[in-house]
């Protein structure tokens, strides 16, 4: 256990740039430009530069001709043997080739962000109204050294054993390395057809692509780990979906959005090899992921599988102890949506909690309320159950056993970062005995009031202490609302007794820390909603609109205000439902 913490801590202090391996071969001959270099410690660098030699550091590229992915790192593991889109069993691989489907014409950009275009990918924004940007964007046209892939991977779905489910309408084009030394792995999402389809069509809609996008980038500026969204791409590609599985099948239009992340590998790449028996390919993959993902683990160790796992155990706490304290629920927590590198991914149906409900249920299609905000911590541990059995043939009996003890702390890691993410909520330093009480006292004076969870915490970073000694909220609703309890009066005694003990700390001070962990702004699903209405009209100012003010979560903005996005929720907000269905 000793040698594990210190690893941990050994992890804490190491750089975040991952030096490119050395690799013998690349099996597809698609694989081109500096993809052919030896790629090892000495020439990582000479090679990332060399692809800029043309190109002004100072600026981003301004021609998507400069753009390449690799391949090469992907295509050590073995390839389904067979070819074609078509749905089938895989066994005995990690990826299956698979050619995107383009989006039928004509194609429409409605969403891309700046800070990913240009932060991300080195691309200047211009580049984005290309049509050859368009193209890449929505899988008509690869980048140079793509080979398209779908990930063959499995997963328990709502508490079962699913079998092989896979990448059905994604497909991972390649990795890219920025200008900082990033590697980061493109997936298109809605593009089509793959071998792990089913019967579905390989199509996303424009009413999730839109809240994908929205919410991929929202998490980013929240500080919450997450994959990226560059553009969102339509058409007027016919796609029929039953919303509601309630038999009312419509027509809806076909997306696709650009997304980003350091890996896509998840519990569910692992689950499948151990359910196949491939258990050679299981520990191939594994030593992949922990050399290019968790480098701080020496290839050497025997204990490397154990030190993964008690690091996912301690991140994925982290992660949904942070997804709580902006009152984030993910509607689908099956382990095949569980990233290894415990980021947030697969942005189905979602939801941020309105009124403080421990009961809140994002997604409609959870009819037994499994993943229910409430819940989100108790399914992190089952995913994590899972994890520890599909690593059980790498593992001695030893090192299962001490894998079961780290198992067993997650609680204890999720209870202590959620009371030190909330004393941050109410401006509280230090830690006292006395603190989670404080805490869970208003979480259920909020409960009983049904106040709003985000801007209950917002409002008591903006209001001054004579205003809350007074109970003088006028002019905030939130607070107003939870004011009506009857121990209103004994919390905010307890409260501000508690901040008085704060020594050296002024009232500004303390405000402005609260500003800065309590956002004024989340992506409400009627603020979602709104723009996807306007959106199926071809009006997309408001996806931008939010898109922009969601960068900023925490700064108090005119527009923002104009638009309502920190008002009341509207009452037609309590009537709406977001499914599995996209």
């Amino acid at each position: 256990m000793w040698r594990t913490q210190k690893t941990l801590l050994a992890a804490l202090m190491a750089a975040s740039f991952t030096i490119l391996t050395a690799l013998d071969f690349c099996q597809s001959t698609e694989c081109q430009s500096y993809d052919n270099v030896p790629l090892n410690a000495e020439m990582s660098t000479q090679t990332v530069t060399s692809r800029w030699k043309n190109v002004s550091v100072s600026n981003t590229v301004q021609d998507m001709d400069y753009f390449r992915v690799s391949c090469k790192k992907l295509l050590v593991f073995p390839v389904d043997v067979v070819d074609g889109n078509f749905v089938r069993t895989v066994k005995n691989c990690i990826f299956s080739k698979s050619i995107p489907t383009p989006l039928k014409a004509p194609l429409r950009l409605v969403a891309v962000s700046k800070d990913v275009i240009e932060g991300v990918l080195d691309l200047d924004l211009s580049v984005t109204q290309s049509d050859h940007f368009l193209h890449f964007a929505s899988g008509g046209k690869l980048p140079p050294g793509s080979v398209p892939l779908a990930h063959r991977y499995g997963g328990h779905q709502f508490g079962y054993w699913a079998g092989q489910l896979g990448d059905g309408r994604a497909h991972l084009l390649g990795q890219y390395t920025n200008r900082k030394g990033e590697t980061w792995e493109l997936q298109l999402k809605g593009s089509g057809k793959t071998p792990y389809s089913r019967s579905g069509d390989g199509r996303a809609v424009l009413r999730s692509s839109v809240r994908e996008f929205l919410c991929s980038e929202a998490m980013h500026f929240l500080g919450i780990p997450t994959s990226r969204a560059a553009s969102l791409i339509i058409s007027e590609e016919q796609v029929w979906r039953d919303q509601f599985y309630n038999g009312s099948v419509k027509k809806e239009r076909g997306a696709v959005v650009l997304r980003l992340a350091k890996s896509w590998f998840r519990i569910g790449s692992l689950e499948i090899l151990t359910q196949s028996e491939e258990i050679n390919l299981l520990r191939k993959l594994l030593n992949f992921i922990i050399k290019e993902h968790f480098s701080f683990i020496s290839s050497d160790d025997p204990d490397r599988y154990l030190v993964f796992f008690s690091t996912v155990v301690n991140k994925t706490a982290e992660l949904i102890a942070l997804w709580m304290s902006v009152g984030f629920a993910h509607g689908v927590c099956n382990t095949d949506n569980f990233s290894l590198l415990s980021i947030t991914i697969d942005y189905g149906p979602f939801g941020f909690m309105e009124s403080y409900n421990p009961k809140f249920i994002p997604n409609t299609s959870d009819d037994e309320g499994r993943y229910s905000i409430g819940a989100q911590a108790s399914v992190g541990l089952f995913n994590l159950e899972k994890l520890l059995q599909a690593l059980g043939p790498v593992l001695t009996k030893k090192q299962q056993h001490q894998a079961k003890m780290e198992l067993e702390a997650y609680n204890i890691i999720y209870q202590m970062r959620v009371h030190q993410l909330f004393r941050a909520k109410l401006g509280l330093l230090g830690e006292e005995d006395d603190d989670a009480y404080c805490i869970a006292f208003l979480l259920k004076m909020m409960e009983e009031t049904q106040s709003d969870f985000t801007m209950t915490f917002r409002q008591l970073s903006e209001v001054s202490p004579k205003q809350l000694h007074n109970r003088d909220f006028s002019q905030m609703w939130a607070l107003a609302d939870v004011s009506s309890h009857d121990l209103f009066p004994k919390w905010i005694h307890v409260y501000q007794h508690r901040l008085r003990r704060q020594m050296n700390d002024s009232d500004l001070e303390r405000q402005q820390r609260m500003k800065n962990v309590n956002p004024r702004y989340v992506l409400r699903n009627w603020m979602a909603e709104s723009a996807i209405r306007k959106a199926e009209n071809n009006d997309f100012s408001e996806v931008e609109l939010l898109h922009r003010i969601l960068s900023f979560p925490f700064v108090t903005q005119e527009t923002a205000e104009e638009a309502g996005y920190a008002a009341r929720p509207p009452q037609w907000a309590q009537e709406l439902k977001v499914s599995c269905s996209s």
